[in-house]
């Protein structure tokens, strides 16, 4: 009967074990029709760049400037309109005016996401599926945010950019970020095409952005802000000094909208969101003082909210026995392929390039709990994060993409 509560039972039986996650029911990444690797398809696509196709469906505009914030999630942006109120009066516009979010890919992360969103390509395609993941040319983890070790960043991802594409196609094409990101691998890989231009304030960048837009017929101007997330790493999305920074970036986003050029397209979105995860044992498991967890294990990658686990030789069904048993009801733990298949890298079915299969791991966990499996010891910076992201839970996957038109 609904609503009834079990009766007593049997002497000598046991209530039942739960079940671990099933990783086909994870919250997938919506590639192809609502994911970020969507966006510059689609404005490219709009401004007569040829080949290039989305689901997404954007209006087409001749002069399109994409404002991408970092860690900015859709919902943390919903839940804090005091601190954000010209982004939060733009929430009925995201996705197409249908006031719905779009996803990252997974993992939630910058990396991951920086790549989808400069070559239009989900992680199984670009080949940057988390924050580090094991090279397979040389057995060592790969961080593909800081580019550490050196591996030429062409071979590691060999696709165009999409602004390499509309460059290319004669629309007026331009990056304006802080100077540091210049010459990294991770721009020249991502986000190069046209012209790059540094400048230290978000203001500097603001103004610049809106005039590079006005200087030509048709353009592609792509800007950004790194603070929300460092604050969040540093402080927790809980914290004075992030909600300091959402109100900086919403005069930000302002000041842009407000010097838009006529038959512009302003689109204001995010690569992750993020969650403050507890200090005690129960919700940051430590994997370097776990010995259930170390077995057969012979490299941690990925990050707390989405571990990509790599076992040695001949051990990737037992590491996925325990990690399943220990973790399966709190997260959503699968063996590569079954990742792959699910639809966690790409759309499901369609796999990922030959090259990516090796870098994710044996063994990919995601979270859906308040949890985070730390490396106290091989990760000390990272562990100390207050905020983290990563996984597929709405408040890390969701973003927003806010328009404004003139």
């Amino acid at each position: 009967m609904a609503g009834s509560t079990p009766g007593p039972l049997a002497a000598g039986s046991a209530w039942p074990e739960p079940a671990p996650l099933d990783p086909r029911d994870a919250p997938l990444p919506r590639y192809g029709t609502g994911s970020l690797a969507d966006l510059l398809p689609s404005v490219a696509a709009g401004l007569g760049v040829p080949g290039l196709t989305s689901g997404l469906h954007l209006e087409p505009a001749d002069r399109v400037c994409v404002f991408l914030i970092d860690g900015l999630g859709w919902e943390l942006l919903r839940d804090h309109p005091a601190e954000a109120p010209f982004l939060h009066s733009l929430l009925s516009t995201s996705l197409n005016g249908t006031g719905e979010p779009m996803t990252a890919g997974f993992p939630s992360t910058t990396a991951t996401s920086l790549a989808s969103v400069g070559t239009g390509l989900p992680p199984g395609a670009h080949g940057l599926p988390g924050y580090t993941v094991a090279d397979p040319a040389t057995g060592q983890l790969m961080n593909q945010l800081r580019w550490r070790p050196w591996t030429d960043p062409h071979a590691w991802q060999p696709y165009p950019t999409v602004f390499q594409l509309a460059d290319a196609a004669g629309i007026a094409t331009c990056q304006v970020s802080a100077p540091d990101f210049e010459h990294t691998p991770l721009t020249r890989i991502a986000l190069s095409g046209g012209t790059f231009h540094g400048r230290l304030s978000g203001e500097e960048r603001m103004d610049f952005a809106a005039d590079r837009l006005a200087a030509a017929d048709r353009a592609l101007v792509y800007t950004y802000y790194s603070e929300v997330d460092g604050k969040g790493h540093r402080f927790g999305v809980d914290s004075e000094e992030w909600r300091g920074q959402l109100m900086y970036v919403d005069l930000l986003a302002r000041r842009l909208a407000e010097q838009l050029p006529p038959r512009s397209a302003l689109y204001v979105t995010a690569d992750h969101g993020m969650i403050d995860i507890p200090f005690d044992p129960e919700s940051r498991i430590d994997f370097d003082h776990d010995w259930e967890l170390r077995a057969g294990v012979a490299l941690l990658g990925g990050e707390a909210r989405a571990r990509h686990v790599y076992a040695v030789p001949g051990a990737a069904a037992d590491v996925l026995a325990v990690w399943r048993e220990v973790l399966g009801e709190q997260m959503w733990v699968a063996g590569r392929d079954e990742a792959i298949e699910a639809g966690w890298f790409g759309p499901p079915g369609a796999g990922v390039d030959d090259r990516v299969h090796a870098r994710i791991g044996d063994v990919v966990a995601a979270a859906r709990d308040d949890i985070a499996i730390v490396a106290t010891e091989t990760e000390p910076n990272e562990s100390t994060m207050v905020g983290l992201h990563g996984s597929m839970t709405p408040v890390e996957q969701l973003v927003p993409l806010l328009e404004v038109r003139t």
